[in-house]
């Protein structure tokens, strides 16, 4: 995987992250926890989203320093 690739998807990982912090603590997830006991779809994807870009992104450049 390119370096450069790899820093694309660690970047945009941890702005996904930031984004589904975010949206975790909007007042549409507050009452999609108070009735459901879980946050909203949106925060979820983002955060399982960012988690695995940032992963991906992370695993490229180890992979990439120790060749």
């Amino acid at each position: 995987m390119n370096k450069i690739l790899s820093l694309v998807l660690l970047a945009g990982g941890v702005v996904l992250i930031i984004y589904g912090v975010n949206a975790s603590d909007s007042v549409s997830s507050s009452f999609s926890r108070m009735f459901n006991g879980a946050p909203t779809d949106k925060t979820l994807w983002l955060l399982i989203g960012g988690g695995v870009m940032a992963a991906v992104g992370l695993g490229g450049l180890l992979r990439g320093a120790k060749s």
